[in-house]
């Protein structure tokens, strides 16, 4: 059996999957101040009576650090980077503790000028003594040559908790966003560590020492252990969990609109057939652009709890939330009380959620029921909106899928797929005022905690190959050795795919569920005089983002169950 657990701003959804579908599921409330107790919660209700030899693991999606990240409560990080002539890195600064210092290597990977190793002592001194636990180290060109980067994180010594190096991020060359990004991953590590450790402690003490993984942007995920490398991958996991809880049911031939309306937010996304598409530079994490490897989501502050309020006789939604519903014994009227207020069967109190209409009805001076209607109406109609922006901005500019670059492609989509709690409410309005064809995912209210669990353990691996110079590198993996003059293309695919199959099970895969496929393949001679000095390749790899392989028979029975899966007590 496999565990899906999935932290959302309102509530966090647990589900145990197994032979006959969701063989248990819980939904409780996000503790914030918290988190642990509501991810302990689930856990413990979903596998009461379970024997934890039949539990074969667990996989965790969580808001964690994308919360720390928007709310801005991000511990203090040094930031040291070296560049070099050219663009000026002072242009890139992420925060107080940032410092440009000597040294530089050129696009080949030689070195033009070395570090100052006193320099980088002095700055490590001010580091600690101003409390900062947390570094980044970023080289302009450290992909084709970390030395620089190595000798910093060496002359920093054991003084520092976490230091994160640029050429571990991505094998892209980006300088701006590998700096945001060895920036996030530094300042999201103690959040993320605090929570894996708890996690880790409390399935132990009760007696769960199984596998833990975690979803990650691009809709993988990896295991705990590897997810303390570079902890910024579990940013924007809960998008992720929408889309590859939807993923079973789009049309094979459509391109689908995926909705999750959630209380707090309304997360969305698109599926090119069966594939969901990609944010080929990297995902964009509040005023970051990163490396992040993640999916192309959108966010929009809009959920059935948004909080409604009338001003100046004008209608208006959130963005806030300020708790929950008032049939659930919220402080403000909401989309979700409307819902119930017009004969919705959402197990709320719908006495309060009429109570909650009147007051709308009385400042707009209309009868409730309108009113309820123009509140339910102004949110369906808002989330198209938004929808349909994000449809032209992903047309603004090249298509990519998880799997490849859709040249010349236009998305267009014919269908919306909803989940989350009020799903089917939503998808009946948004037929009507919509040319869309709309359908409920199955399992609607915990399909993002499925989709978690059924997500396969996928990575990327970029290999460089510089038969001039006679080294093959794979900076992610920190890997290199010495190559002959012969090297060809094909053996760089062999390397960079034997390569990736390491990593993906040392990150959690099974070898029998790999699926992996070259990216891209690059090669140029360089050229000396009038001579070629040697070629230069360049090759990127992925295991292939998707469902594990004997999702099938879960997601069909759970397609063609009528049932609700049975709630476990929490």
């Amino acid at each position: 059996m496999i565990i899906g657990l999935d932290v959302g701003g309102t509530h966090t959804d647990v589900v145990l999957l197994g032979e006959h579908g969701i063989e248990c599921q819980a939904k409780v409330p996000t503790t914030h101040d918290n988190l642990l107790d509501c991810v302990w919660k689930g856990l413990e209700a979903v596998t009461l009576g379970v024997a934890p030899h039949e539990v074969e693991r667990i996989v965790l999606s969580t808001t964690l650090t994308t919360n720390a990240i928007a709310e801005e409560k991000l511990p203090p990080v040094g930031m040291i980077v070296t560049s070099g002539p050219g663009l000026d890195p002072e242009s890139f600064r992420t925060n107080d503790h940032y410092y440009v210092v000597s040294g530089s290597i050129d696009h080949r990977g030689r070195e033009i000028q070395p570090i100052e190793p006193m320099e980088i002592e002095a700055i490590g001194s001010r580091l600690r003594k101003e409390g900062v636990r947390h570094v980044g180290v970023v080289g302009k060109f450290s992909i084709r040559n970390p030395k620089h980067e190595t000798q910093i994180q060496q002359l920093l010594g054991d003084h520092f908790d976490y230091v994160v190096l640029g050429h571990r991020m991505s094998g892209s060359l980006n300088f701006p966003r590998r700096i945001a990004t060895a920036y996030l991953n530094a300042a999201v590590y103690s959040i993320h560590k605090k929570f894996f450790d708890a996690v880790r402690r409390s399935l132990k003490k009760n007696g769960l020492p199984i596998p833990i993984h975690i979803l990650k942007a691009d809709g993988g995920t990896m295991s705990f252990d590897a997810s303390l490398d570079l902890p910024g991958q579990t940013i924007l996991s809960g998008p992720a969990a929408s889309v590859m809880g939807s993923l079973p049911y789009s049309s094979e031939h459509l391109d689908t609109l995926v909705l999750d309306i959630g209380g707090t937010t309304t997360d969305m996304a698109v599926i090119v057939g069966t594939v969901p598409l990609l944010a080929a530079q990297g995902a964009k994490v509040g005023r970051f652009r990163t490396l992040i490897r993640a999916l192309r989501t959108s966010s929009l502050a809009l959920g059935g709890d948004s909080a409604v309020r009338v001003k100046n006789g004008r209608l208006q939604l959130g963005p806030d939330r300020e708790g929950p519903a008032m049939a659930f014994g919220g402080p403000t009227p909401t989309p979700t009380d409307a819902i119930i207020a017009l004969g919705g069967n959402l197990n709320g109190n719908r006495s309060a959620a009429e109570r909650g209409m009147l007051q709308v009805a009385e400042a707009l001076g209309v009868p409730m029921q309108e009113a309820a209607q123009q509140v339910f109406d102004m949110a369906c109609r808002g989330i198209l909106q938004a929808a349909e922006e994000m449809v032209q901005a992903i047309n603004a500019k090249p298509v990519y899928t998880v799997h490849e670059l859709l040249e010349g492609y236009q998305v267009r989509p014919k269908e919306i797929l909803v989940l989350g709690g009020p799903a089917p409410y939503f998808a009946k309005r948004l037929e009507e005022i919509s040319p869309y064809t709309v359908r409920v995912v199955p399992q609607w209210d915990v399909a993002n905690a499925v989709g978690a669990a059924l997500a396969r353990t996928t990575c990327e691996l970029t290999l460089f190959v510089d038969t001039e110079r006679g080294i093959a590198t794979a900076p992610e993996e920190a890997f290199h050795q010495p190559v002959k003059r012969d090297f060809t293309m094909g053996k760089a695919v062999s390397l960079a795919l034997e390569l990736l199959t390491e990593k993906a099970v040392r990150e959690g895969a099974t070898r029998s569920d790999l699926e992996t496929e070259v990216l891209e393949k690059l090669q140029f001679n360089m050229v000396r005089g009038f001579y070629t000095a040697g070629k230069y390749y360049r090759v990127k790899v992925q295991v292939k983002p998707g469902l594990i392989g004997h999702y099938r028979c879960i997601v069909d029975r759970i397609q063609h169950s009528d049932a609700t899966a049975p709630s476990c007590t929490v």
